[in-house]
């Protein structure tokens, strides 16, 4: 199994779950065939694509990734971010507005889907151990700790050519956070919304970034959160015992270490009525 393996995916309006027994969990919007998991097995990993604020761009996709290598999709394809039946060799898996990354065992990355604003640009990339998707941009963490990012820089998202030591990298609508080895957090990208407001967090274990809000999950099982709170997706302090998080672009997940998921934020299509979820298992 991938050693950063993602056991939990917050898209727009679904939420999936990878369960201990390689079978996939996934409630919310249905619109486009996203949850449209039931019959996926040997699962080692999942990704949840986004979609914009707009009620009539709700299509997403959902990634898979199984423990031979290949790959599973579902779900929206209009840019044919679904078209990875034929990947082979990988190790992780992003998914973003349009589109979905492959990390192969060897760094280098596939791409498919939209990719008009650059953000599929990565055929050059190498010694990548980690990828994030953001809608317009993508980030890769390299095996020495440094970030490369393309696509979209409107609000400078992809200004992390000066990080170093990281460990873990994610991607928001418009800013971008990385884990530090120290376990700080650093960000870049729009001011706006407060998601970049992480300089303070310590002792970090992983975190994600939603659309306008970023999560993190401390050493000890707690839980911070900045950012766009609109929906109650940072209210997550006293949630204890969580080993993952995922964020979505309205909503937060966390995983504790029973197995069970905590949601907060917006439920408008079901996306956090998780409450009977079980055996979900973290790597």
């Amino acid at each position: 199994m991938p050693a950063d393996a993602a056991p939990l995916a917050a898209g727009r309006r679904h939420s999936v779950a990878r369960r201990r027994d390689g079978t996939v969990l996934a409630v919310g919007g249905t619109a486009a065939g996203e949850c449209r998991v039931g019959r996926w097995r040997g699962i080692v990993a999942v990704a949840a694509g986004n979609v914009h604020a707009a009620r009539n761009t709700g299509r997403s996709h959902t990634v898979g990734l199984r423990a031979d290598g290949t790959v599973r999709a579902t779900g929206w394809n209009g840019d044919g971010q679904c078209e990875v039946s034929g990947w082979e060799g990988v190790t992780a898996v992003a998914a973003g507005w349009r589109r979905t990354l492959g990390l192969l065992a060897d760094g280098r990355v596939l791409a498919a889907g939209r990719g008009a604003e650059g953000q599929c640009d990565v055929w050059s990339w190498r010694e990548v151990v980690a990828l994030a998707c953001g809608d317009w941009h993508s980030v890769g963490l390299r095996s020495d700790g440094s970030a490369l990012a393309v696509g979209n820089d409107r609000r400078g998202q992809c200004a992390v050519e000066g990080w170093r030591d990281l460990r873990a990298v994610s991607a928001g609508t418009l800013h971008t956070v990385g884990l530090r080895a120290d376990g700080r957090a650093v960000a870049t990208g729009d001011p706006g919304s407060g998601a970049c407001e992480v300089g303070g967090w310590e002792d970090v274990a992983a975190l994600d970034a939603g659309s306008h809000h970023t999560v993190a999950v401390t050493a000890c099982g707690r839980v911070l959160a900045a950012g766009d709170n609109s929906h109650g997706q940072c209210d997550v302090g006293g949630w204890r015992d969580v080993v993952a998080v995922a964020a979505g672009a309205a909503h937060t997940l966390g995983l504790r270490a029973d197995g069970t998921v905590l949601a907060a934020g917006s439920d408008a299509d079901g996306q956090c009525r998780t409450a009977a979820w079980s055996g979900v298992h973290a790597a």
